[in-house]
């Protein structure tokens, strides 16, 4: 789901810092070093980074590819490898059996049981493709705002984590509360007292 889908879930975020100029360099640097890295013939189960919005599996950043007008629009893949738990149970079998025919053994210690787990898990992440989820990012550099077109807990939290450290910029996550806080012109005492808030039940 993103920019260019019918219907769209989006959070809201208000960019806390400054990029040093040269601005655009910098987040062009941002971007190309934490690029997403393909682990589709690696045993890592898991990897994070930016992608072209246009096309997503080839990230390029060149040329200020991700700028329209006042706006950078790029995105965040998550690549997950998921392996089935009844595969590795399968292939944990195989791979024990074998071991203990090899040995001439009746069984084996925890920890030998624990290392041809280990064994078996890398090897079938070596084989199977990495599950992509792309998720576009919509930035105003000069409004500090940033729309993330996700709601997803664990895509969220990506992206605060990586776009920190790509940019040096702490990601503030906009809701009443927040947006209250920023915006409203608060004195201290009101402040206080937005503290204290709890939301209300409508509905038993």
């Amino acid at each position: 789901m993103g920019i260019l889908s019918s219907t769209v879930s989006i959070t809201r975020y208000r960019v806390d810092g400054k990029i040093e100029a040269p601005v655009l360099e910098n987040i062009t640097r941002g971007l190309a070093g934490n690029a997403i890295t393909e682990i589709d013939d690696e045993a890592s189960e898991k990897s994070v980074g930016w992608t072209a919005l246009e096309n997503p599996f080839r990230p390029d950043f060149s040329g200020s590819s991700f700028v329209i007008g006042a706006y950078l629009v790029f995105s965040l893949r998550i690549d997950k490898k998921t392996i089935p738990a009844k595969i590795v149970k399968k292939h944990y079998q195989i791979a024990l059996a074998r071991r203990m025919t090899d040995t001439g053994r009746d069984h084996l210690t925890k920890s030998e049981k624990q290392e041809i787990k280990e064994g078996v898990v890398q090897g079938l992440s070596m084989r199977i493709p990495a599950t992509p989820n792309v998720f576009d990012v919509l930035w105003n550099i000069e409004g500090q705002s940033l729309w993330f077109y996700s709601t997803q807990k664990a895509a969220n939290e990506e992206l605060e984590t990586l776009f920190a450290k790509s940019f040096k910029c702490n990601l503030i996550r906009l809701f009443p509360y927040t947006v209250a806080e920023l915006t409203a012109g608060l004195s201290d005492a009101e402040r206080d007292a937005l503290a204290t808030l709890t939301p209300t039940r409508f509905a038993e």
